[in-house]
């Protein structure tokens, strides 16, 4: 008897907001592989029934619930969509939904989201696994909590942190992100797109403004921390033609597929808040010079995701620092995938495809239906691993980067490790040698010694 005899035929479910960009992309590259469309699950009927199921051939997506105001009403308990506040509410509505989410073979882990959407647990995981990141003082055993502006005012003191970021601990997009400095005299300044308004709601804008009124950024901080706040060094790092750089670096199944630079000359790099992009192939030859390694760079980036070993893509921020030797992580975006048109990098495996042509590809080949008889060692490569309270069979089941992590579950048999290619990829060899895990040549900058004033910043 075939297979196809007796497994139904994979078909792909999203979970996201129908009408858009995300979904439609998505949509466009399961048909440009001869696939049907998958079915989509519109967030909002999964946020008013109380979760979804799915079929045990379905490979199931969730897709950034963002860009619709009536599921961002719900998920942040009625305020407007232009609001900074309400993003603990948010975390809980979002997790939540996700525990909601029945059967499947699921492309992301609710618990690796729930990790990703708070940026003190998330900065915890990367520290513990050795990844570099920005020192911080609310993240790990010894996490300190924020209640406001004093706070924040004795951490940078305690912590000698002339300048840092305050983050929403569950913002994303640089919402509610402010970069705070110090001078002389008690003087303090925060850049951020946050705008408060008469009445002191806060509210998102596409303008980056800069507050230099002590208690007008009291104020928002303030109104802030009730949700969480998660703070870090701001780090000197590199620029090209002026302008503060960072990259954006998509992880898809353990590898660095798609890459792309993101300038400003401001400390938020975001797109939306009027960064651009800047020319690849400039960083790396200038990595090269600085006499690091291409590979390490986006080695850094994979190790990052393989703390989220059961989640197909991430988006890692990656922060070089000035001289282009050193690099950490910035964020881990669950729904960073989102850059139209670009197509992955030399030698990924991913050359000509864009970052959803690319998961669909990496999706067929780990979820390829099982043979009913046969070789067993050939079954055990697609064998199922639900992991712990995911509500879903067939996880990715590659190994997580911190030993022991608990609810990381046991990778499945043969499972590739962090970087590798997914059971069945096909594509090109792997990248010289050098590869992440074998001694990175691009080092962790902790910044322990404060930036001069006017320094590039990374993105948040």
């Amino acid at each position: 008897m075939s297979p196809s005899a007796s497994e139904p035929p994979r078909r792909f479910a999203v979970v996201g907001n129908p009408d858009n960009r995300r979904v439609a992309l998505f949509t466009d590259a399961v048909r440009a592989a001869g696939l049907p469309a998958p079915r989509v699950v519109p967030w909002i009927d999964v946020l008013r029934d109380g979760g979804a199921d799915f079929g045990p051939a379905e490979i199931v997506r969730v897709d950034s619930p963002g860009e619709d105001e009536e599921v961002d009403r719900l998920l942040r308990g009625g305020l407007g969509p232009t609001r900074v506040e309400g993003s603990a509410r948010w975390y809980a509505g979002l997790t939540g939904a996700l525990a909601g989410l029945r059967g499947g073979l699921r492309l992301d882990d609710p618990d690796d989201l729930a990790v990703l959407f708070d940026k003190r647990r998330c900065h915890a995981v990367l520290d513990a696994a050795g990844v570099p990141v920005p020192a911080s003082p609310t993240s790990g055993p010894s996490a300190a909590p924020v209640a406001g502006w004093d706070d924040v005012r004795a951490l940078m003191r305690e912590h000698r942190m002339p300048r840092l970021f305050v983050k929403p601990a569950h913002g994303s997009s640089a919402s509610g992100v402010l970069a705070v400095e110090s001078g002389g005299a008690g003087r303090i300044r925060a850049t951020t797109s946050v705008e408060r308004a008469p009445d002191g709601s806060l509210h998102n804008s596409l303008t980056v403004r800069r507050y230099e009124r002590e208690a007008d950024i009291a104020a928002i901080v303030d109104a802030l921390a009730p949700d969480g706040l998660h703070l870090e060094r701001w780090l000197p790092k590199a620029s090209q033609d002026g302008r503060a750089a960072d990259l954006r670096v998509v992880v898809v199944a353990g590898r660095a597929t798609h890459a792309v630079v993101r300038t400003s000359r401001t400390p938020l790099t975001n797109l939306h808040l009027g960064g651009r992009r800047g020319d690849l192939d400039a960083v790396r030859r200038s990595v090269e010079a600085a006499g690091a390694r291409w590979s390490d760079v986006l080695g850094v980036c994979e190790r990052a995701a393989a703390c989220f070993p059961r989640t197909l893509c991430v988006g890692v921020d990656l922060l070089p620092a000035v001289g282009w030797r050193r690099a950490a992580v910035g964020e881990v975006n669950a729904f960073g995938d989102l850059l139209p048109r670009l197509t992955g990098l030399p030698g990924s495996g991913a050359e000509g495809l864009d970052t959803y042509a690319t998961q669909v590809a990496a999706a067929l080949r780990h979820h390829a239906p099982p043979p009913t008889s046969g070789n067993p060692a050939r079954r055990s490569r697609v064998a199922a691993d639900p992991g712990p309270g995911s509500g879903a069979t067939g996880a990715l089941g590659r190994r997580s980067c911190v030993p022991g992590d608990p609810g990381q579950g046991t990778p499945a048999p043969e499972a590739p490790s962090p970087g590798s290619r997914v059971p069945g990829d096909s594509g090109p060899g792997s990248r010289a040698p050098g590869a992440p895990g074998q001694g990175s040549g691009v080092a962790a900058d902790p910044g322990p010694r404060p930036p001069a004033p006017g320094t590039p910043v990374p993105s948040p």
